[in-house]
C-alpha cells in the first residue's frame, strides 16, 4: 500500500491524502471517493500492517511461550513501521486484520480458566508493553546517569555501589511478558495447560 510505503519512509506526518493520492498517480479527490478522511486512511495501514503478523504460529505447544512469540512478532512489526507506535494510540475502527489477531490470541489462550475479560485485558497489555519497549529501541540516546552529582540520592548511590549479579536467563521483553501474563492470567486461574 502507497500509504505504508510513504509512512515507512518519511514519517507518520508524511501521509495526507494529497501525497498518497501523488504516490499513486491519482488526485486526492479520487481517493475522497473510497475513503472519507485521513482517520480511514490510517484504519486501513494499521489494519494492512497488522495483518503482517500472519501467518499465526499453532497453539500445539504452550500457551505462554506462544504469546511471547507473539508479543516477539509485534516488536518486529513496530521495527518495521514504528509510525504504528503513533497509530495505536488513537481511537480508531477496528478492521478484519486487527479481529483476526485477537481471534488468535482467544485461541491460544483457551486453555487458561480464567474470565475472558482477564484475557482481553492481557492482549492489551502486551501490546502497551511491546510498544513501550518499540519506543524505548527507537528512542535517541540511551539513559545516562553519567555525570549526574548523585550525592543527595544515597539509595541510588548504594544500589550502584552493588554488584549486578548473573546475568539473567532470559531477556528483559521475554521476562516481562512472562511475567505479565502469568501475573494477569493465571492468578486465580483453575488451569494452566
Amino acid at each position: 500500500m502507497a500509504a505504508i510505503t510513504l509512512a515507512d519512509a518519511e514519517g507518520l506526518a508524511a501521509v495526507s491524502m494529497r501525497a498518497v493520492a501523488g504516490a499513486l498517480g491519482t488526485g486526492a479527490g479520487s481517493l475522497y471517493r473510497y475513503l472519507s478522511s485521513r482517520d480511514d486512511l490510517l484504519d486501513l495501514m494499521t489494519d494492512r500492517a497488522v495483518g503482517e503478523l500472519r501467518p499465526y504460529p499453532e497453539a500445539d505447544g504452550d500457551w505462554l511461550d506462544t504469546m511471547v512469540l507473539l508479543g516477539r512478532r509485534q516488536l518486529a512489526l513496530f521495527g518495521a513501521h514504528p509510525w504504528l507506535l503513533d497509530v495505536i494510540q488513537r481511537p480508531s475502527g477496528v478492521g478484519p486484520e486487527s479481529l483476526a489477531w485477537f481471534d488468535n490470541c482467544i485461541r491460544i489462550l483457551q486453555p487458561v480458566r480464567c474470565p475472558v475479560a482477564s484475557k482481553f485485558e492481557a492482549i492489551a497489555m502486551m501490546t502497551g508493553v511491546v510498544s513501550l519497549f518499540a519506543r524505548r529501541e527507537t528512542a535517541a540516546g540511551a539513559f545516562s546517569l553519567a555525570g549526574a552529582d548523585l550525592t543527595a540520592y544515597p539509595h541510588l548511590v548504594a544500589a550502584f555501589g552493588q554488584p549486578s549479579g548473573p546475568a539473567p536467563r532470559a531477556d528483559l521483553v521475554e521476562r516481562t511478558l512472562r511475567g505479565l501474563l502469568t501475573g494477569l492470567l493465571l492468578a486465580g486461574s483453575t488451569e494452566t495447560g
